[in-house]
């Protein structure tokens, strides 16, 4: 496998003092997930998945669906504790992919991170979407409702569109394809923010 780290690097490899982040983002639906174990197990180098439903989930008591405007405050802080563990693990050396819903609004926390951040937005057509989200049932979102919401909030990113690859017709094994080629090439990478 060509090193996922070559553009960012000059060839030699990451420094042995600190790793990278990808945030592999998009709406319910998009194979986000897939994408993230793929990347994560077949890196060539330590590598962790940080899937921010988890996240979500570790809440027992209280939780408010993070879909709904009232979740604001709950979500800005599952947002923070997602993007500490994300730094920890970056502090470490590894190649970290954080796989979940982040939208453009939710990144100001892993800007902050010290570490090279790749920002990377699946998607595909909402029928897709909708159809996937309605198939995989569980514990998951599959009211079209708010997948529709989440669909259309990105679907145009402003400044960050050339962020994005449509998947439409992709199998997974091409998703997983594009994103490497995406971290290979460097063009998805965010320019460090001072603080």
């Amino acid at each position: 496998m060509a090193c996922l780290y070559h553009a960012a690097c000059g060839g030699s490899g990451l420094p042995k003092s600190g790793g990278q982040v990808l945030v592999l983002t998009g709406p319910p639906g998009v194979g986000k997930t897939t994408t993230a174990r793929a990347l994560a197990a077949h890196a060539d180098r330590p590598a962790v998945h940080l899937h921010a439903d988890d996240f979500w989930h570790f809440i027992k008591c209280g939780a408010i669906p993070p879909y709904l405007p009232a979740a604001d405050e709950q979500n800005q802080t599952v947002m923070q504790a997602l993007a500490q563990a994300t730094a920890a693990y970056a502090r470490g050396g590894f190649f970290v992919v954080v796989d979940g819903i982040v939208g453009p609004w939710f990144l100001q926390p892993f800007r902050a991170i010290a570490a090279p951040l790749h920002y990377v937005v699946l998607r595909v057509p909402l029928p897709t979407a909708l159809e996937r989200c309605r198939r995989r049932g569980g514990d998951t979102l599959t009211a079209s409702g708010p997948i529709s919401s989440l669909h259309e909030q990105f679907a145009t990113l402003g400044a960050l569109e050339h962020h994005a690859i449509d998947l439409d017709g992709h199998r997974p094994e091409q998703a997983q394809a594009a994103v490497r080629e995406a971290l290979t090439s460097g063009r998805f990478r965010l320019p460090p923010q001072l603080p």
